[in-house]
């Protein structure tokens, strides 16, 4: 008697769940980021740009969220749900990420980093006397937007500072390793403050 094994194969029906499956066994594949995979992957036929077209054109099929069924019907469930994300960002802004991406000195490894530079920086408050309102003026000024924000920068997790962390030791060549030791040595060096306190 023969050993058969049979693999099940699903069913795909058209080309959205034919390029789901393609994609999903591509995602398996992609290990380490580096320059050369992330400029391979926003290429026009690259890895991101496919999916975030994929999801563009799942997210066209109606609603406002694409469903699990659907993400598993396509077969790209297992594929992370911030690389959706960001593949559908990168497709939705694929003129102004070309041109950030040709425009920069150092590249990027990841579209987390690329998210991350080309983020609007805040602008710098002004420090002049002479711009603050006083008496009357101050009370007719309106306060919105003042305590959001600061329940904004009070609402980030520890997994939030952690991401912001990696990405900027990505966007300044800083190696993780080297950070990790870094931070090692911080934190020995509070705990040193504390018990001398």
């Amino acid at each position: 008697m023969q050993n058969s094994s049979t693999q099940i194969v699903p069913v795909v029906n058209n080309t959205l769940e034919a390029e789901g499956f393609a994609l999903a066994k591509e995602w398996k594949s992609i290990c380490k980021a580096d320059k050369a995979r992330f400029t391979k992957s926003v290429n026009a036929d690259g890895f991101d740009t496919r999916l975030g077209k994929l999801m563009l054109k799942l997210k066209a099929e109606g609603g406002e969220r694409i469903s699990s069924q659907r993400l598993k019907d396509c077969g790209i469930n297992g594929i992370d749900k911030r690389r959706r994300s960001e593949a559908m960002w990168f497709v939705e802004n694929e003129a102004a990420c070309r041109d950030f991406i040709k425009a920069s000195k150092k590249g990027f490894t990841s579209l987390t980093a690329l998210q991350a530079a080309m983020k609007p920086k805040a602008a710098p408050k002004p420090k002049a006397d002479a711009d603050k309102p006083t008496g009357s003026e101050a009370a007719d000024k309106s306060n919105v937007g003042l305590d959001s924000e600061a329940e904004t920068a009070q609402a980030k997790s520890p997994s939030d500072i952690a991401l912001d962390a990696l990405v900027q030791c990505e966007m300044n060549g800083i190696a993780i390793k080297d950070f990790m030791l870094a931070l090692k040595e911080q934190l020995e060096m509070l705990d040193e403050t504390k018990v001398a306190a």
